[in-house]
């Protein structure tokens, strides 16, 4: 752990810095609100939701209790309104660059952006850590990202009415593919070989669209860029027959997956396994007292990268928190549907109920 923070600036105080911004990391803000905690995010991309925002917004996730269909972007909508009762900062587009525990137990931590903080926890929520997209690595290809060549859909009505290329075989180039089929005037697919990574029921369609002729694709690379002037014209991508061909395009979307990397999380001192960080499955904790992680960024046995087990590792984590921050202090279990003191943490109004109705109420403490 680096010791050269800066202290010219004043440190922003809080119980907790959050690192990273996706969904468990916007859950974990709720799990330590409801215990009185005070949270601060900080996210290396410049908005909140991390792959469900960066990756697959319009995606839909079948998967999260009691609701039965959402899209990604909708998931991070919904995270954000729960957790706006507990107000964390968010600090976005800045990496946490230096943690540096202290003889009190405490944390200063720094950022890449200057921001410093005086944390009493750390929880590491950075999904696959701090990543880019596996880029087109052609000459000039950097000249037209984020014009003509993308990484991720913003607005898919930007793609209506013209000529595609995407590039990559699994489902992030497959479900745009079908989504963009009846909206762009053209389609050309092209991955480096026959087989996909995506979905069966995915490549199914796909296949069956190239055997309609209303799609094309291409088993082959891509090796240049075709340019008129400066503006993007096409590709030039060799087949698996050995011939070069020059595609006409007016956008290149490239789902070639992400490219992970911990970062400046992997000089933390953190015991580390395959790119993720080993915890314990009752409290959460790192290797280092006082410091935690959730979420696909963690490793344990039997461990599932689910969001849904991304969040029930917040809730236990928040717990842990709770009682390392407050040593020796009983944690009462109260339930949200019934607690006064929850119910004003949540700014909600109602009676506090018969004590006997807790068994039906969601169960937490304070």
């Amino acid at each position: 752990m680096s010791l050269s923070l800066d202290r010219s600036k004043l440190a922003i105080v809080t119980d907790v810095v959050i690192v990273g911004a996706g969904p468990c990391g916007l859950f974990q803000v709720f799990e330590l609100g409801l215990l009185g905690l005070k949270s601060e995010l900080v996210d290396s991309l410049a908005q909140v939701g991390g792959q469900c925002t960066e990756l697959y917004p319009d995606k839909p996730i079948y998967d999260i209790p009691a609701i039965p269909v959402c899209t990604a972007r909708e998931l991070i909508e919904r995270l954000q309104e729960q957790i706006r009762p507990f107000n964390p900062g968010y600090h976005l587009g800045q990496e946490v660059t230096e943690v540096k525990p202290r003889p009190d137990g405490r944390f200063d931590v720094a950022t890449s952006r200057g921001t410093r903080f005086d944390a009493g926890a750390v929880i590491i929520a950075g999904g696959v850590g701090s990543f880019q997209p596996r880029r087109l690595a052609v000459e000039g290809s950097d000249r037209h990202e984020g014009h003509s060549i993308h990484y991720r859909v913003k607005d898919a009505a930007s793609f209506h009415d013209q000529d595609l290329v995407i590039c990559g075989g699994g489902d992030s180039a497959l479900d745009w593919t079908l989504e963009l089929i009846d909206r762009a005037r053209s389609i050309v697919l092209v991955h480096r070989r026959a087989e996909f990574r995506g979905a069966p029921a995915s490549v199914e369609r796909m296949l069956a669209l190239v055997e309609e002729g209303r799609l094309d694709f291409i088993e082959g690379q891509v090796q240049s860029i075709v340019e008129q002037g400066e503006k993007l014209t096409g590709l030039k991508v060799t087949a698996r027959d050995g011939v070069t061909r020059t595609i006409a395009t007016d956008q290149v979307l490239v789902f070639w997956g992400l490219s992970p990397k911990l970062g400046p999380i992997a000089e933390w001192g953190l015991t580390l396994h395959r790119r993720t960080i080993a915890v314990d499955t009752h409290r959460f904790q790192t290797n280092i007292p006082g410091i935690y992680a959730v979420g696909d960024i963690n490793d344990y046995p039997g461990k599932k990268k689910l969001i849904l087990s991304g969040f029930h590792e917040a809730a236990l984590a928040a717990f842990a928190v709770k009682e390392h921050l407050r040593p020796g202090e009983k944690i009462h279990l109260q339930y949200t549907t019934t607690s006064p003191l929850l119910q004003k943490r949540l700014g909600v109004g109602g009676d506090a109920g018969d004590s006997a109705a807790e068994g039906a109420g969601a169960r937490h403490s304070a």
